[in-house]
């Protein structure tokens, strides 16, 4: 091996080991080394299966209405989707059904009836409106009655967020992401509104000025400039849609993740050890010296 290439090996092993830290954790500073194998699924059945294993199962729905097996919150909510009242069995909140049911039926079929009417159309839609709110009450009443066996569960916290946006950030107690999240809310649904009413507009004159034998006229907007405004409106109405959606879901996942950090102990102490090292083939990753190894720098942070 040339000198030339000593020195481009010597150079290309210290880089590499420079770039690799150790993480050393020790017990009682630092992140606890349980945190970095214990299982985060506080839901897991009784053969330690996590939450991904299987996303949902009837089968494994069906036994939990039968209390025959204790599964996770999240298996309750989705089958009570479906089949609505669910989670109150599984609750054993067996006297909310009648009330689930009664009203449910009542709300759905006076509200479908009184809707075809001229004279109590609103009335109707009100009624619907009543129906889909008792049908999130609902699930609600299942996530907050649900047992998980511990004292702050992250499917809870992910399902609040999903229900009702901050709500899981509450049950995380993070109070200050409160204001990001619902001014993204808010900003987002008010350019959806202004958008979508500007698109409605210039979309209705624009089929007015085409209209065949139209005799509608105006001075200020003229066919091309209609169709032009009417496409980019819909275009920004579009983008505040996924910029709504965006916020939305952004905050049910970070209810997820950090409901999940708040079990990390992190201590007070740290520290960073800088030593000489020699690099075998394997940690420089195939660069060697005439002997078969290299010097490089070895970084350790300690928490």
């Amino acid at each position: 091996m040339t000198v030339r290439k000593r020195i481009i090996s010597f150079f290309m092993a210290a880089a590499v080991s420079v770039c690799g830290f150790e993480v050393m954790a020790q017990e009682g500073m630092g992140f606890r080394n349980e945190a970095f194998t214990q299982s985060y699924n506080d839901d897991a059945d009784s053969l330690g299966r996590d939450t991904t294993d299987v996303m949902f199962s009837f089968k494994q729905y069906f036994r939990m209405m039968r209390h025959k097996e204790q599964g996770k919150i999240g298996t309750m909510f989705a089958g009570s989707t479906i089949f609505i009242g669910g989670q109150q069995i599984y609750n054993k909140d067996y006297w909310k059904l009648p009330i689930i049911y009664g009203g449910l039926a009542t709300t759905t079929a006076l509200g479908v009836k009184y809707i075809k009417t001229d004279d109590k159309k609103d009335l109707g839609r009100g009624l619907l409106i009543g129906a889909g709110a008792l049908y999130w009450g609902t699930l609600m009443d299942g996530v907050v009655c649900f047992d998980t066996g511990s004292e702050h569960s992250p499917g809870r916290a992910t399902l609040y967020s999903l229900l009702v946006p901050g709500l899981g950030q509450i049950y995380n107690r993070e109070y200050w992401k409160l204001p990001i999240y619902y001014t993204g809310l808010m900003v987002s649904t008010s350019l959806l509104i202004e958008n979508s009413a500007n698109y409605k507009r210039f979309k209705r004159i624009h089929n007015e000025l085409t209209r065949e034998n139209s005799t509608y006229t105006n001075s200020v907007w003229t066919e091309s400039s209609t169709l032009y405004l009417r496409n980019m409106y819909r275009r920004y109405r579009d983008y505040s849609v996924v910029a709504l959606v965006g916020v939305y879901i952004l905050q049910v996942i970070d209810a997820n993740v950090f409901s999940y950090m708040l079990d990390f102990d992190i201590g007070d102490e740290i520290a960073v050890d800088i030593s000489p090292a020699v690099i075998t083939p394997d940690t420089a990753f195939a660069f060697s010296g005439p002997t078969g190894n290299a010097l490089g720098m070895s970084i350790g942070i300690r928490f």
